[in-house]
């Protein structure tokens, strides 16, 4: 009894000895250890139905977004029909830049810039320069109802340049929804023409933060709306009003795209901005407009054309409880940022 002095062994019925005890610490092990399995697989399978009905019906809805979203791998590197879903800094994303590093391309990068948008212009070109296809050759095309806008001009790195093209007055954004799709239409045929080989549509509240090379290159080209990429489908806000030319039936659908940055070869470009501006026309027709405005027309056209390269939310992305998480973050949206912001931020954003 040297190990246990405490325990001495007395005269009587109950007598406990040196092997009982040995027993009864190893059942107690046991039963802690079955008790703290338990408490993991209750808190993590099934939280209970009390602390459920704690917590408001949004800020749950809230919670089971997030959850749905963590369950999505957050850098898949295709899509379901085999196309490229481009990560910056992957290894088949250095494979692509390898692959057209010794191509002499010149690629267009097209944004419209109506009323007090203007004051996007410096930060979206300097912004370009510096990170948009670095070291490549660049011709930037800015529509614009006002040339004044772009004084003083820009400096320029070597292979870039400047083509301004003035529209006719636009009276505010909202409405240049209606037209966006047709200017670029007409764009391309004068004064693009085959003066590039690819061109990327943006907005011109953009800016870029991260280097955007080769990668990005391809037939079609589309970016995943970063506040949707991971949602189940039935989140995505396609048209549902079945007389708009936008309409999505409920079966349609692989992941919804944003308006912000998209491109490809010009002739591609020119195929889908002329189907585009047909869908809102004939849209116009009826008195209708789908509810995301051109973005509804542009995902009903990728439904059907899917793109060749899919670029992920670090090509649009900005600050808010329902943008996935990236990597990197390479091209931001100053305008949702600033919608997404406090006053403070908003004045230190220039919005």
């Amino acid at each position: 009894m040297a190990l246990f002095p405490f325990c001495k062994t007395p005269s009587g019925p109950v007598r406990v000895t040196r092997l009982h005890l040995v027993l009864y610490c190893f059942l107690l092990s046991l039963i802690i250890y079955f008790l703290q399995g338990l408490k993991v697989s209750v808190g993590v399978d099934s939280p209970n139905p009390f602390f459920r009905a704690l917590v408001p019906e949004k800020a749950q809805e809230m919670s089971d977004m997030t959850v749905v979203k963590t369950q999505v791998p957050q850098t898949p590197q295709e899509t379901p029909w085999g196309a490229p879903l481009v990560w910056g800094d992957s290894s088949s994303s250095a494979w692509r830049r390898a692959k057209y590093a010794q191509k002499g391309i010149r690629t267009g990068l097209l944004t419209v810039v109506v009323g007090t948008y203007a004051r996007f212009i410096r930060r979206f070109l300097s912004s370009a320069e510096l990170h948009f296809l670095p070291g490549r050759m660049v011709t930037y095309y800015i529509l614009t109802d006002n040339p004044r806008s772009m004084d003083p001009s820009i400096e320029l790195g070597p292979e870039r340049e400047l083509k301004v093209v003035t529209v006719a007055e636009l009276p505010g954004w909202d409405r240049l929804a209606y037209r966006r799709m047709s200017l670029l239409v007409e764009t391309i045929r004068h004064p693009i023409g085959t003066n590039v080989e690819y061109l990327f549509c943006a907005d011109i509240d953009l800016e870029f933060v991260a280097p955007v090379g080769e990668e990005i290159l391809g037939d079609l080209v589309a970016t995943l709306h970063p506040e949707l990429y991971g949602m189940p489908r039935d989140a995505f806000p396609y048209e549902v009003e079945e007389v708009s030319s936008a309409f999505v039936d409920e079966d349609e659908g692989d992941y919804y795209y944003t308006s912000e940055l998209y491109g490809g070869l010009v002739s591609e470009v020119y195929r889908l901005a002329r189907a585009c501006s047909m869908l809102i026309l004939q849209d116009q027709a009826k008195g209708e407009m789908a509810r995301g405005l051109e973005e509804s027309y542009l995902n009903r056209y990728l439904i059907d054309h899917r793109p060749t390269c899919v670029l992920s939310p670090e090509y649009s992305c900005w600050d808010s409880a329902l943008t996935a998480d990236v990597p990197v973050q390479r091209v931001i949206s100053l305008g949702r940022q600033c919608e997404a912001t406090d006053v403070q931020m908003r004045e230190r954003l220039g919005c």
